[in-house]
């Protein structure tokens, strides 16, 4: 059950890995591939790190979207269906983050303190 509750985090990390591999940046899709890693570790501070990485990729969405109406504008095509696509790519990765306040994942998290 622990994997089905995480697929959200690592749907997203795949997604992002595949957005910068697109783009011809290696490294930060390399980096991008070992964050769900993380998952399986009982650190207090996985949770928070995936948190950042997620909130961070949702960004790059953002980012990547504005750039890419940009150029659309310039080309003259149509960029609704972007807006669109893009912004639910963002709100879908930053709203995985949601996975580690359930009440499994604080249990998971909070046992490593003790």
């Amino acid at each position: 059950m622990f994997i089905v509750s995480t697929l959200p985090v690592i749907f997203s990390a795949l997604l992002i890995a595949a957005h910068f591999f697109r783009a011809g940046s290696l490294l930060p899709a390399i980096i991008c591939l070992f964050f769900p890693l993380l998952l399986f570790t009982r650190n207090r501070w996985a949770p928070r790190l995936l948190t950042i990485f997620l909130l961070l990729s949702a960004a790059e969405w953002l980012r990547t979207m504005v750039v890419f109406i940009g150029h659309y504008q310039e080309a003259g095509v149509p960029w609704i269906r972007l807006v669109v696509i893009l912004t639910g790519v963002s709100l879908a990765t930053a709203l995985s983050a949601l996975v580690f306040r359930t009440e499994r994942m604080k249990k998971r998290y909070m046992r490593s303190a003790a």
